[in-house]
Order: structure tokens, then sequence, then C-alpha cells
């Protein structure tokens, strides 16, 4: 277990070797599990088999941790445009840029399907536990693995789709699955109950399992439900409780996205991907959003690409800004040019989808297949926290928070100088303004807009309209449940 990639291994490989209906390829089945646990550890569960099982499906299920993550979270922003060529998937890029959503699309069926599956994954793990009766330790764990899961995937819903069906019961026929959509409060109680199950039950760290959720998991993603209720003294409370389980921001910005970063200090939760002995046990996400080229340059399908907007947004001299937008014509930093554009189709692209020459040699191949995902880091956590906290007039509080992500991210540079305002407008406006270019690209802007509510003015411009915070529900899903799913307002 002294090996990195062995250890992430254990909670990749062996998760989808034990999601058996979740992965086609008979080989990959067919792998050994590696690791074990070590001697002293958290007790290892009863339900261990489908808990690991939910990572996998975490990982593989398409609509979460695949392309249609940016496509929603990313791109709808005014920050990202799908990119590629102009040709290449123009109709999503009508749908996303543009806010003409299409509730027959693929993408839409994929994101609320994708969800919905793992849910029930978790809904079969909670009552296989509860009919069993084990109340052991590690059992407990294994079903606070499925409510952390099950909060997350209704967060995520909640911020697409605003009401949707609350389904907590077994789905063994769809008609199973059934329900009127319940209200976003209905929604949010549950994920609330979800997450205090969880954070009375998960550990606090994984040591032999990299990449299991956690107890400072659980607390973050609950603070993150209550800045968006505008509970700020909830949530201000929960951030500040996570400040505590010895989290920390990862030294070099210009490194955070690489793979040496995974599942680093500053790593809440994440998902887990990497590549050994030539198989991939990832999705197409940062492969899609690779750049599009030729020869040494084929490194991508070139989606989700920085808009001008968000060029322009950085401050001047702000390192990250030469993290986050990659340059068509210019050096990648590491002495690598890239070619024009054109031949290349877009002058900008993701670098937080980059990688080094020598991965792209020792995995050998160019497209990316081994970074892990960020879906919580303690940057945002720390940006969260000053949020609330300047809600509740604490504004001192507040900049020191937004001080130490903007300390971490001058590195020895000069530039970025600390917030000192006790204005709570002019800390408020810093505040977004950090979130903007820190988490650049990592899907927090659009739902950023919404709840601020920000999202008609910024967007406005580019065709949004109020009705556009919230995706319409899939026709598929309206038409297979004979109406009883009803569609979102004015679609």
């Amino acid at each position: 277990m002294k090996n990195k990639n062995i250890k992430r291994l254990f909670i990749v490989a062996v998760a989808g070797a034990m999601l058996m209906a979740s992965c086609n390829d008979d080989d990959f089945l067919d792998k050994k599990p590696e690791g074990q646990a070590v001697p002293g550890e958290v007790e290892i569960g009863g339900f261990d088999a489908q808990a690991f099982g939910l990572y996998a499906k975490f990982r593989t299920q398409a609509g979460i941790a695949d392309w249609s993550r940016y496509w929603f979270q990313s791109i709808r922003s005014d920050d990202a445009a799908k990119g590629s060529t102009s040709d290449d998937a123009a109709g999503f890029g009508t749908i996303f840029d543009t806010y003409q959503y299409s509730a027959v699309e693929g993408f839409a069926a994929s994101n609320w399907g994708g969800h919905f599956n793992l849910i029930f994954d978790c809904n079969d793990l909670i009552a296989d536990v509860d009919e069993s009766g084990d109340v052991t330790e590690g059992t407990l764990i294994n079903r606070a693995e499925a409510t952390a899961f099950r909060a997350l995937c209704y967060f995520e819903l909640r911020r697409d789709y605003g009401e949707v069906p609350l389904v907590l019961n077994r789905v063994v026929d769809p008609s199973d699955s059934y329900k009127p959509k319940s209200s976003i409060a209905d929604i949010d109680a549950q994920i609330v109950a979800d997450l205090q199950y969880a954070i009375e039950h998960l550990p606090t760290s994984w040591p032999a399992y990299p990449g299991r959720a956690t107890k400072g998991f659980a607390i973050a993603l609950l603070g993150k439900l209550y800045l968006y209720q505008q509970n700020w003294t909830q949530a201000l409370a929960q951030f500040e409780t996570v400040m505590t389980y010895g989290y920390g921001l990862y030294p070099n910005f210009n490194e955070l996205f690489l793979q040496k970063a995974d599942n680093s200090v500053e790593s809440i939760f994440e998902v887990q991907f990497t590549r050994i002995a030539g198989q991939n046990y990832s999705s197409n996400y940062w492969e899609s959003q690779g750049v599009r080229g030729s020869s040494v340059w084929d490194l991508g399908w070139g989606f989700n690409v920085p808009t001008q907007a968000l060029v322009d947004a950085f401050e001047p001299g702000d390192p990250r800004k030469a993290a986050t937008i990659l340059y068509s014509g210019q050096d990648d930093g590491y002495g690598n040019v890239l070619p024009t554009a054109p031949p290349l189709a877009q002058p900008y692209w993701n670098k937080k989808a980059y990688t080094l020459k020598s991965e792209r040699e020792s995995f050998g191949e160019n497209k990316n297949h081994w970074s892990n995902i960020r879906i919580i880091r303690y940057a945002d956590v720390l940006l969260m926290a000053a949020e609330a906290a300047n809600e509740l007039g604490q504004t001192t509080v507040a900049t020191g928070y937004l001080n130490q992500v903007r300390a971490r991210a001058r590195g020895n540079s000069g530039a970025l100088p600390d917030i000192t305002s006790g204005d709570q407008g002019t800390v408020r406006a810093a505040i977004k303004h950090e979130r903007r270019v820190e988490l650049a690209l990592e899907g927090e802007r659009f739902y950023d807009l919404v709840r601020w509510g920000d999202a008609v003015s910024v967007l406005g411009g580019l065709g949004y309209q109020d009705k556009n915070k919230f995706y319409p529900v899939p026709q598929t899903v309206i038409d297979e449940s004979q109406g009883i799913i009803a569609q979102n307002p004015n679609y």
C-alpha cells in the first residue's frame, strides 16, 4: 500500500470490479482487487462491495463524471464556450451557449438519468443495511457513504432542475421511480438528513483508501447547501468546522490540477481517475477538453474552452491566469509552443485539463485519462466561508478567509494585494471576483450567478432568461411516467 497509484487503484479498480453491471469490458471485470485494509484502521464494513460500487458508478455513469458534467456546469456560464470546431456538436453549442435548452437532446436524459441511477444504487445499499440489522461500525460507515452520495446527487439535481422526484425506495421496476416532483424545501430537508447521518458515521480520513467519502466532505457539502439557502449562520458554522480537519491550500496553484496534486491536502472530495498498465480507469471528462490538434498536439476533442470574458476577468499579474488559460501559438509554461489558431480551432484552451509532456510520454498516450476531477476543494470552502461571514457583517473574518486564497495564488509575486476594505459591498464584490478566477472552468460560475441573482444581468446578452436557471425535465421521463413527473414551468 506504499505506492500512490496502487492505493488509488483500490478505490478505482476494485470499485469497478465490484460494480459488475457498470462496465462491459470483460478483462476489466476479471481484474483481481488490489489493496487491502491496514490493521488498526477503520473497520471494513459488511457492505463494502456495494459501497465500492457507488464509487465506480460515480466515475463511470454517463451524466455524472463524464463530459455531460461540464456542459451543464461550465458551458452555461459566461466563462466557457462549446469550443472544438464550429461544426462539431454545433447543436449542443446552441443549446448550452445560448440557453436554447432542449428536453429531447441526449445530454438532458444523460444528466437526469445518471444522477438518479446512482441514487437508486444508494437506496439499495441503505435498504440492505437496514434490513440486515447489522449495526457494526463498518456497516454503518457503508450506509453513510450511500447517504453522502445520495445527498450529492440530489444537490446537483436541485441546482439543475429545481423540483425533482424524491425517490428513497428501492427501484425494481421503472414505475417505482415515478413520483410527483417534490418541493426544493423537501429535497433540501432530505439532503440535510442524509448529510447529518454521513457526518455522524463517516471517518475523518481513509489513509488506505484515498478517494472515499469523509466527514469533511459531508460537512462541506452541508455548508454549501446552507449557502444556497442563504442560511449564513449555519453555512459558516459548517465551513469553520471543516477548517479544523487538517485541510489546507496546496502550495503551488500552477501544479494544483496536475496528477501530482491528486488527493492533496486541498482535496475534500474527488472523482478518482488513473491509468495503469495501459488500462484507463476514467471517463471522457478530461479527454474531451484537451487541445484539438494533430500529431503531438492531438490531446483531445477541444470542448469547454475559456471565453474572452474570462481571459479579461483576471487582475493584472494574477498567476492563476497562466495556470487556467492555455494559449494557441504560445508557450505552455513548460517550454512547448502550441500551434497557432488556425490551424488550431480555438485561441484558448482549458489549462486545468492539460497534462505534462512527461506524463503523456510516461502513460504512452496524449489524452488525459489519469487526473482526478476536483469536486470540492479547500479553496472553495474558504471562499464560501468568506461569503457567509460577510453576509453576517463579519467583514474582518471574511477578508481573512479571502486573503488566504489570494496569498496562495500570488505566491512569491507582487501581484494580488490583500483585500483590506471593511465595507460589506466592496468585500462582496471581491468575493464574487475571487470565486470566478479561483474556480474558473470548475463548474461553479453559472450556479453562483443564479444564486446571487446576477444571472439575468450578466448572461442576458447571451440569451439567458430567468427560466433558464433550471433545465427542462427530459421529455422521455415525462412520457415514461405518463405525466406523473411534470415539465418545469415555461418549457
